[in-house]
């Protein structure tokens, strides 16, 4: 069954390369990324590793836990882990959950049989503090993520969870955010004190509130 936006994320326990975790207890009251790997020592995923790791920081400042899985054992992570920190001139510095049963993978539906049913496909799972599925990315295994764009949306979500607001196309942190139709004009003043556009009735705009 496919994590669909606003679901609990479900809750699972594994083995990691950084110890036995418990998702959800691991989480704690911070938001959370899982992303899946077809394989461990393949190319695409071995830079994906380590762009995450030189990210860390910036994960760190959003509150965000990241925790990556593969369907490769314990060990395989432990030895992939030093072709990643060796190759990519960085150290991982988070957890990669060990799934050669494909529990997790497929309690997050992470196996899609017509692409292929031996790998997982490169899913990206953000999670918020109350546990709930924010966002849901696919790509296939040829294809590298963008964690810029991933930490942008998570900018962007939450942003939005904490006011009245949505971002436009290719919004970035310190650029104006929309009002949403819920506010009518006659509150924008209240809410919004840094004052407000009206470009239509349905789109109006006001700088990023919480700068």
């Amino acid at each position: 069954m496919a994590v669909r936006l606003g679901d609990i994320a479900p809750d699972f326990q594994a083995e990691t390369s950084e110890g036995k975790i418990k998702f959800h207890e691991w989480l704690g009251s911070s938001w959370g990324v899982l992303f899946s790997h077809p394989a461990d020592f393949t190319p695409v995923c071995t830079t994906e590793l380590g762009a995450v790791a030189k990210l860390r920081a910036e994960f760190d400042k959003r509150n965000v836990k990241v925790v990556a899985l593969s369907v490769d054992g314990l060990e395989s992570h432990k030895n992939w882990i030093s072709d990643i920190n060796e190759t990519q001139h960085t150290h991982v510095n988070f957890p990669i959950i060990a799934d050669p049963a494909f529990e997790v993978a497929n309690l997050y539906d992470m196996v899609h049989p017509n692409a292929s049913d031996k790998f997982t496909v490169r899913s990206v799972f953000v999670i918020g503090a109350d546990k709930k599925v924010k966002l849901t990315i696919t790509y296939p295994a040829s294809t590298g993520r963008n964690f810029d764009e991933i930490l942008r949306v998570i900018d962007s979500l939450q942003l939005t969870a904490g006011y009245s607001v949505a971002t436009p196309a290719n919004w970035k942190q310190g650029e104006d955010v929309i009002i949403t139709m819920a506010v009518k004009d006659e509150d924008i003043a209240a809410k919004f004190p840094k004052g407000s556009t009206r470009i239509k009735p349905y789109l109006r705009t006001t700088p990023q509130p919480n700068l």
